[in-house]
C-alpha cells in the first residue's frame, strides 16, 4: 500500500520530461519519460508532452491529488507562470492555466532547483534540517533555500540563482553578461574549461586526459575529469580541488547571508564526492565570517540524484493541495448560512 496521498511530479529539463507518481514518503511508485521538444517549438508542444506523461500515469487508476511541475527557469512567485526558461520557448508562460484546462487536478509550478532542495529537505541528505541551502553544480550553479521548513522563493520567485553572485570583480565573463560570477569558477563548465585550456596549451600534465579523449579537447566532459580523478590522475584531482575551493568560498558567503544548518551539494559535479567536498569544507572554514566563534554548517552530498526534482515537485504539489483544501474548508465554515 502506498504511504499517504499520491501526487504526480514532473521534472522538465533541456533534454527530457520525467514524470512519476510519488507517495507521501517520497517513494516513486510509477515512472514515465518523454524527450523534451526542441527549444524552437511552441509552448503548446511542450504542454502536450507534459499532458501526455501525466495522463499515462493517471491511467493506472491511482488516486492522485495534485500535479507538481519542476521547470528549469524563472518561475513567478505565484507558482503559476514560467517567466523565462532558457531551454524552452516559455516567456511569461501561464503554465498553470494552460495545463489546468486540460488536467482535472490542482497544478503547482516551481523552479526545478526549489523542488530538488525540498526533496532533499524532506527525504534526503537534509532530512530533519529546518534551515537548508542546496547548491546544484552542473554546467552552471543553481540552488534552492528552505528556511523554517518552507521554500524561500523571493518576492518575484527568482531566489536561489547563486551562480550569479560576483566572487571576482572584473573576472571571467559570464553568459549572464556580468563578470566574475561564482559559476565561472565552481561549476562543471569551469572544470572543463580549465582542463581544456591546459590541453590546448600542450601541457604534459594532462596526458591522461588526452588519452581518455583520443587527443581531442573538444570531447572532454566533466564526468570524464571526475572519472580520471577517481582513478588517481593528479591533474584531475588538482582541478577538482580548485573547483572545491571556489565552492567553499561561495558557500561561506551564503552562510553569512542565510545561516543554514546544512548545505546540500547536488548536480553532476557532486559525483566527485569528497574529492570536491573536502577542499570545499576547508575553504569554507577559512572564509567563514566569525570563524571560530560560531557554529559551522554541515556540507554534505545530495542523496536523491536525478529523481530529486520529480520527487520534490510532487511533494510540494501535495502540500499545496492540502493547504488549498484547508483554505476552502475554512471559507465554507465561515460563509454565512442561508
Amino acid at each position: 500500500m502506498p504511504d499517504g496521498p499520491l501526487a504526480i511530479g514532473v521534472d522538465i529539463g533541456g533534454t527530457k520530461v520525467a514524470a512519476g507518481v510519488v507517495d507521501a514518503a517520497g517513494t516513486v511508485l510509477r515512472r514515465t519519460r518523454r524527450d523534451t521538444p526542441h527549444r524552437s517549438t511552441s509552448p503548446r508542444v511542450v504542454e502536450d508532452t507534459i499532458v501526455s506523461a501525466v495522463e499515462e500515469l493517471m491511467g493506472h487508476g491511482d488516486d492522485v491529488v495534485a500535479v507538481g511541475i519542476g521547470a528549469a527557469g524563472f518561475v513567478a512567485a505565484d507558482r503559476a507562470t514560467v517567466v523565462f526558461a532558457p531551454h524552452l520557448s516559455w516567456r511569461n508562460e501561464p503554465l498553470r492555466a494552460a495545463l489546468g484546462g486540460r488536467l482535472a487536478l490542482p497544478i503547482f509550478v516551481d523552479n526545478d532547483a526549489n523542488a530538488a532542495a525540498w526533496a532533499e529537505h524532506r527525504f534526503g541528505a537534509g532530512r530533519g534540517e529546518s534551515h537548508l541551502v542546496m547548491v546544484n553544480l552542473g554546467t552552471g550553479i543553481g540552488g534552492g533555500i528552505v528556511l523554517d521548513g518552507r521554500v524561500v522563493r523571493g518576492r518575484f520567485g527568482i531566489a536561489g540563482e547563486f551562480g550569479h553572485m560576483q566572487v571576482v570583480p572584473d573576472g571571467i565573463r559570464c553568459e549572464c553578461g556580468n563578470r566574475g560570477c561564482w559559476e565561472q569558477y565552481a561549476s562543471g563548465n569551469a572544470l572543463v574549461r580549465e582542463a581544456r585550456s591546459l590541453m590546448s596549451a600542450g601541457s604534459p600534465v594532462v596526458s591522461d586526459l588526452f588519452d581518455r579523449v583520443g587527443g581531442d579537447p573538444g570531447e572532454l566532459t566533466g564526468p570524464l575529469v571526475t572519472e580520471a580523478a577517481r582513478d588517481g590522475d593528479p591533474l584531475a584531482r588538482e582541478l577538482l580541488g580548485e573547483i572545491g575551493r571556489w565552492l567553499g568560498v561561495g558557500i561561506a558567503d551564503l552562510a553569512a547571508a542565510l545561516d543554514p544548518g546544512t548545505f546540500v551539494i547536488g548536480g553532476g559535479v557532486s559525483a566527485a564526492g569528497d574529492l570536491l567536498l573536502d577542499p570545499a569544507r576547508a575553504a569554507f572554514r577559512r572564509q567563514l565570517t566569525g570563524r571560530g566563534y560560531r557554529p559551522e554548517a554541515a556540507i554534505v552530498a545530495a542523496q536523491l540524484g536525478n529523481e530529486a526534482g520529480l520527487v520534490g515537485a510532487a511533494d510540494l504539489a501535495r502540500v499545496g493541495a492540502a493547504d488549498l483544501a484547508w483554505a476552502e474548508a475554512v471559507d465554507r465554515a465561515e460563509r454565512p448560512s442561508g
